[in-house]
């Protein structure tokens, strides 16, 4: 950043703070005072009033938090890179899963670590996207090399695989904070697909499915598979069968969820 230099040498990363966790957005404001080489222009709880504030204060870096209200982490980092080329992202968040990490990326985010990130590690996220490098932190630098490795294998065992496809899911948002990942899982779900065969499909490990299913348990207040086959049909995730539907496919209120881990009608439990 050679247009940055003065006689005191180079001058400090101006960063804007996103995040719609006041105590969050507070601490992380604090912390970076106390570092050298960055000065904090300004705050933002949600991506409309970020989108703002860069119009307004063009800093060099945007710390990002995803899930907020209005104006998600995404899609601000999306709009932020395409009117402000000059204004590097580094996501800044809790959630390192699929469902974020990729999106956030494709959008045009330079960094992405989660928030148990120490002063040094976001400090030196914030200098690497700024001189033009990327800056990801371990877990996420492995989870992109799972994803080439995935794709990899996928690609190679094709022959002899389920075709990896998209799911129906409804437009426009989906409704009780559901995914887009966690909308096509519940529409596997609701095909009467069990975990190994969702994990198949999807191409991503039987653990992802399990974390997913029961995410999505908890925000649509469902108990079970069979619970969730009825949420999916009223939300407009999944369509109901008809009569010319597949009678293997285990679709339909009455089908059997098919082998694999569930939680049995009014267990109370999530899926395991």
């Amino acid at each position: 950043m050679d247009e940055g230099r003065g006689p005191a040498g180079p001058r400090a990363a101006r960063v804007l703070v996103v995040d719609d966790q006041i105590m969050v957005r507070e601490g992380i404001v604090l912390l970076l005072g106390l570092l050298p080489g960055i000065e904090v222009v300004g705050a933002a709880g949600d991506g409309e009033e970020a989108l703002r504030l860069v119009a307004e204060l063009g800093p060099d870096v945007v710390l990002m938090d995803l899930r907020m209200p209005r104006c998600d982490g995404v899609e601000a980092t999306r709009r932020i890179r395409a009117g402000h080329p000059s204004t590097q992202v580094v996501v800044v968040t809790t959630y390192a899963d699929d469902d974020w990490l990729f999106p956030a990326l494709r959008a045009g985010a330079r960094g992405y670590v989660t928030k148990d990130a120490g002063a040094e590690e976001i400090a030196r996220a914030i200098e690497d996207v700024v001189s033009g490098q990327a800056a990801l932190s371990p877990g996420v630098q492995r989870r992109l090399l799972e994803r080439l490795v995935e794709g990899t294998e996928g690609a190679e065992g094709a022959a002899g695989a389920e075709p990896a496809k998209a799911a129906p899911a409804t437009r426009g948002p989906l409704p009780d904070g559901l995914t887009p990942r966690e909308a096509e899982v519940l529409a596997l779900v609701a095909e009467g697909l069990a975990n190994a065969q969702i994990a198949r499909r999807l191409r991503i490990g039987q653990a992802t499915v399990k974390t997913h299913i029961n995410n999505l348990f908890a925000k649509a207040g469902v108990r079970d598979r069979a619970q969730a086959v009825r949420y999916a049909y009223r939300s407009g995730i999944a369509r109901p069968p008809g009569p010319d539907s597949d009678p293997e496919s285990g679709s339909g209120p009455g089908a059997s969820p098919g082998p694999g881990p569930a939680a049995g009608p009014g267990s109370g439990m999530f899926v395991t």
